[in-house]
């Protein structure tokens, strides 16, 4: 990533400079895909992101790269299908980064669909990924998968596999790969974080640019591009309002619980649907924790501030757990944290059930805005892919032929590793596998730039100091919060939000930032209000 803030701005104020082939507003995944498509092309194009990366939706999913099961159950074939083939691809190439996980969904008497229409969708399903990993568990095997469950009211479960991520890591690693997609330094592809689209620029009623200002700073630039794109997620409308009226977004919210794996241990994915409304609701491993989601629910907080979990919320996901997990009675003393995010759905108006809007994207172009929305993290390549696809013939610099060198028939967002697992750590490849998903060629140089003590697993998560350090020098890491709950999640995992490791990282941020008492003090202020108000419980849980 690029670190350097000072220098970039000074860049980008230069007269030379301020042109761009393409900008791009948003730096969740979807805007991080669209940088990498751009990238490839060979365009001169900027990220900006007004946050953090990944400080929306793409750092609060509910983390899975899946085909989507209901969306087949829907009859939504072409989103499968799409899903599923994007899957496969990123398990090919980013292994420890996106893994492959099964899932159990449990079967109860007199359930629809029963176990014979649930087993010919998952037949279905595998047949279109192009895989074979359906089969059915009887209930004495589902208790030995899952110490601890309740049997007397399943009959089974029908296994099938998807995949698990850690979503803002995948934003990063598409992020640094965009920037490092070729040795030919011609290129110009910067991302920048906490840097606001203040407003657009226009002539004759078409956009030209956009005004831009740091929000650390409040300095303010403003710079012309070809094309400029929305890729705001759940803040779409309001940019694209600037231009078009029209209202499209429908901000959904899903809330999910954290809690330790010694209270809810669980090796597999267990989906059930909720008692309450019939809801799916899924109960799965992650990051050496156990997680609990998620609702679905017309998102009406302020959308400028982050996203929280409602009491309700609480006692919803609760019931579900409970529900097949009666002998652990989990309850609110036993969850170590929440996240929220906010989902953007393109609203068909039709559906007042949140749960039945489709989970189609959607790309506008509003006189040299183009705008993209909705989606699933599976398939943001193909969102970047049809935004390029308005994109191109509106940027006049770069030929088809310098296109075509530029990498455009090589399609892989991930390029094939130099190093191998053991490569990284002889003893242990887990280990070695998932520091390669996360910072790929970089894994070496995250342990060998790091303390011999910085290297053990800190507690039950398997992070070490020594990515904390990495993450610190090298992934524009501005503020306590976007290192605690972003570039690692220790402020998820860890009880407290992980304040057991202030005195360890103030030594790092001041080494590696120069922060003094003064700052670090701020900063963790700050940090800690943010977890409390919006990753902990609400008080009226």
């Amino acid at each position: 990533m690029y670190t350097d803030r000072e220098v970039l701005w000074e860049s980008l104020a230069g007269k030379e400079n301020n042109h761009w082939d393409m900008i791009v507003i948003g730096g969740g995944i979807t805007g991080a895909g669209v940088l990498r498509e751009a990238a490839r092309q060979g365009l001169k194009v900027l990220l900006i992101e007004q946050r953090d990366f990944a400080w929306g939706t793409s750092s609060r999913s509910s983390k899975m790269v899946h085909g989507g099961m209901r969306y087949l159950a829907q009859g939504d074939f072409k989103l499968t299908k799409h899903s599923l083939k994007e899957r496969e691809r990123l398990l090919d190439e980013a292994p420890g980064l996106v893994e492959r996980m099964g899932y159990y969904i449990l079967m109860k008497p007199g359930q629809f669909p029963g176990r014979l229409v649930m087993t010919s969708v998952l037949k279905l399903y595998d047949f279109i990924a192009g895989i074979k990993d359906n089969r059915y568990f009887n209930r004495r095997s589902v208790g030995q998968v899952f110490p601890g469950i309740d049997t007397d009211n399943i009959t089974g479960a029908c296994y099938y596999t998807d995949a698990v991520t850690d979503d803002s890591r995948l934003v990063l690693r598409v992020l640094q790969e965009a920037q490092d997609c070729s040795d030919n330094k011609s290129r110009q592809v910067y991302a920048l974080n906490y840097v606001k689209a203040k407003t657009l620029l226009k002539r004759n009623d078409r956009v030209e640019g956009v005004e831009i200002e740091d929000s650390e700073t409040g300095r303010n630039l403003k710079l012309t591009a070809s094309v400029v794109v929305n890729a705001t997620g759940a803040w779409a409308d309001r940019l694209r309002n600037e231009i078009n009226p029209e209202k499209r977004v429908r901000p959904l919210r899903g809330s999910h619980l954290v809690i330790p794996r010694k209270r809810l241990p669980v090796d597999g994915v267990v989906s059930q649907f909720h008692p309450k409304d019939k809801r799916p609701v899924f109960i799965f491993p992650w990051e050496g924790a156990t997680v609990v989601g998620t609702t679905d629910l017309d998102h009406r907080q302020n959308p400028d501030a982050e996203a929280s979990i409602t009491a309700d919320e609480v006692d919803y996901l609760l019931q579900s757990v409970n529900n097949q997990f009666s002998k652990s009675k989990i309850g609110a003393k036993d969850i170590v944290a929440t996240f929220s995010g906010v989902r953007p759905v393109i609203s068909s108006e039709k559906s007042r059930d949140p749960s039945k809007e489709r989970r189609d994207h959607a790309v506008w172009n509003d006189a040299g805005l183009i705008t993209v929305s909705g989606g699933k993290l599976t398939t943001f390549r193909l969102i970047a892919c049809d935004v390029m696809a308005l994109a191109l013939p509106k940027i006049s610099k770069s030929s088809d032929s310098e296109r075509s060198e530029a990498g455009a028939i090589d399609d892989r967002v991930f390029k094939p590793l130099k190093l191998k697992p053991e490569d990284i750590l002889v003893d242990d490849t887990h280990r070695s596998r998932r520091l390669l998903g996360r910072y790929g060629d970089q894994s070496a140089a995250v342990l060998e730039c790091a303390n011999t003590d910085e290297l053990q697993k800190i507690e039950s998560t398997h992070y070490c100091l020594a990515e904390c350090r990495w993450a610190i020098k090298h992934e524009s890491v501005l503020h306590l919060d976007d290192l605690m709950l972003r570039r690692t999640r220790l402020g998820l995992l860890l009880p407290r939000g992980g304040d057991e490791l202030f005195d360890s990282l103030q030594e790092i941020f001041a080494q590696e930032l120069g922060w003094n008492n003064t700052r670090w003090n701020q900063e963790q202020k700050r940090y800690l209000e943010i977890w409390q108000q919006h990753y902990s419980l609400p008080k009226s849980a």
